[in-house]
């Protein structure tokens, strides 16, 4: 079984910058892909994920702002947020997919002035 573990939200100003990190444990080895998520106040939305080779897909509304990455020695995935609007704030959530697909508890980002 895989757990994930985020880290790194918190309140920030319009325009500013946040990194989360999403730190996996367990069986490892087993992930194919891993992905950011938010939710804010309806349904879950995908924001960027990143597979086992290295490929990236990001959601319209941050790309250009938002840089998925990973650290393989670490077992952890990032998520650079720059230039930060109102419109990100949510509960960010890391995903995993293995023999199943596995969630952490999720982060909450703010941004407000």
């Amino acid at each position: 079984q895989v757990q994930l573990v985020e880290s790194g939200g918190g309140l920030v100003q319009p325009g500013g910058s946040l990194r989360l990190s999403c730190a996996a444990s367990g069986n490892i080895f087993t992930i194919t892909a891993m992905g950011w998520y938010r939710q804010a106040p309806k349904q879950r939305e995908l924001v960027a994920t990143i597979t086992r080779c290295g490929s990236t897909n990001y959601a319209d509304s941050v790309k250009g702002r938002f840089t998925i990455s990973r650290d393989n020695a670490k077992n952890t995935m990032y998520l650079q947020m720059n230039r930060l609007k109102p419109e990100d704030t949510a509960v960010y959530y890391c995903n995993a997919v293995s023999t199943s697909i596995i969630w952490g508890q999720g982060t909450q980002v703010t941004v407000s002035s």
